[in-house]
């Protein structure tokens, strides 16, 4: 049977890989939201004339609303909370980009410099990453939030993850527009390093629409 120390270290796994990461990518994304108001704005302006004021938005709606799932795409891009794929093991000795490896080494990804390489402006926040000339939506191969291989060696929750980061902040933004305090004119969007990129805490106000 589950041992007491095995359930202790599934369910926190439960909850770092199923809540803290989805919760610090929104996090991360009113921040984003806060310092590019026009963004915003064109976010809530595709979600009033696609789904209007109050009908339920579901996953399957990202396919009618190019800009904002653009918008959520590059939330996590720029982020980056997690900057370092899953480990793999060696099965075998080889060679990778001319530098020996063996069997049984234990190798990372880079993911963030990785991604550095194959983006437009990877310096700055850019939903145009996922937008083609015409505005629809395109995925991009050097996305890589979810780690990178096939199947087992991702993460399990991705399926999960897109659709609630889709899901909460499109009602959230479709509900509120969110602007920093009175009197509140800089805010900090340099990272706090940790197992994942946290934000600074940060002040906001959201305002009914």
């Amino acid at each position: 049977g589950i041992q007491d120390d095995n359930l202790v270290y599934v369910i926190n796994d439960l909850f770092l890989g199923g809540s803290e990461t989805s919760s610090t990518t929104l996090y991360w994304g009113l921040l984003y939201m806060v310092v590019n108001p026009d963004i915003q704005e064109k976010v809530q302006k595709e979600l009033d004339a696609v789904l209007g004021p109050s009908r339920l938005i579901c996953y399957e709606d990202r396919r009618k609303l190019p800009y904002t799932n653009a918008v959520v795409h590059e939330i996590q891009r720029f982020s980056n909370i997690v900057f370092v794929g899953m480990p793999r093991m060696c099965v075998r000795d080889t060679t990778l980009l001319g530098f020996p490896v063996k069997k049984v080494q234990t190798c990372f990804q880079p993911l963030f410099f990785i991604q550095q390489k194959q983006w437009e402006t990877p310096r700055q926040f850019n939903p145009g990453h996922f937008l083609d000339k015409e505005g629809n939506f395109i995925p991009r191969e050097a996305f890589l939030p979810f780690s990178a291989g096939k199947w087992h060696r991702v993460c399990l929750g991705e399926h999960l993850a897109r659709t609630e980061l889709f899901i909460f902040f499109a009602n959230l933004l479709r509900a509120f527009t969110f602007q920093l305090p009175e009197g509140v004119t800089k805010i900090n969007t340099e990272p706090i390093f940790g197992g994942t990129l946290q934000p600074h805490p940060y002040s906001v106000c959201a305002i009914p629409r």
